[in-house]
């Protein structure tokens, strides 16, 4: 078996590429990845022990738990950025170090489950959210105070229908490495 690069256990489906236009059909199957996440990540830790949750998806990674939890915690992230953005005029949204929140406590030993049901009700709301947004909509933009980018939501909802399956390809690719 061919030995994986550092560059490929980071980014087992590569890294988010922004289509030069983003078609409603783009749009739409951006949302179906939403909304199928929750089940996606559940089966991809189904049946792991306590002990291939400590696992990590690459050297120096995190554990399959923190990856589970940084999850919840960055669509929790996006979903109120997508609030601000509908609700304010070109807001600048708060970045938060995700590194150090997957080192708390909870980041690093709370059940996955917690995560997983959080991530399952939240997509439902969030899910909601995308599918009564017009186009009009989707054009609202938050600024990023790091990046100095301007981000339309058209954008970043396809940036968290990378995010959840570049996370759950972690799991699953070490489940499939490890043979486990």
């Amino acid at each position: 078996m061919q030995e994986l690069t550092l560059e490929q256990l980071r980014y087992p489906i590569g890294t988010f590429k922004k289509p030069e236009i983003i078609t409603n059909e783009i749009l739409k199957q951006w949302i179906a990845d939403i909304e199928a996440l929750p089940v996606l990540l559940s089966k991809a830790v189904e049946g792991l022990t306590e002990e291939q949750l400590l696992l990590p998806y690459r050297p120096d990674g995190w554990t399959v738990r923190q990856t589970v939890n940084h999850v919840a915690d960055s669509h929790a992230n996006a979903f109120i950025r997508f609030k601000l953005a509908l609700t304010e005029n070109t807001p600048t949204i708060k970045p938060y170090e995700e590194h150090l929140w997957a080192e708390l406590e909870d980041g690093k030993n709370a059940p996955i489950e917690w995560s997983l049901t959080m991530l399952d009700v939240l997509h439902k709301r969030w899910v909601m959210l995308l599918k009564s947004m017009t186009d009009a909509q989707f054009e609202c933009q938050f600024m990023h105070p790091e990046t100095k980018h301007l981000n339309a939501l058209r954008t970043v909802t396809g940036m968290y229908s990378w995010h959840g399956k570049h996370h759950t390809a972690h799991i699953t690719e070490l489940r499939k490495r490890m043979g486990i």
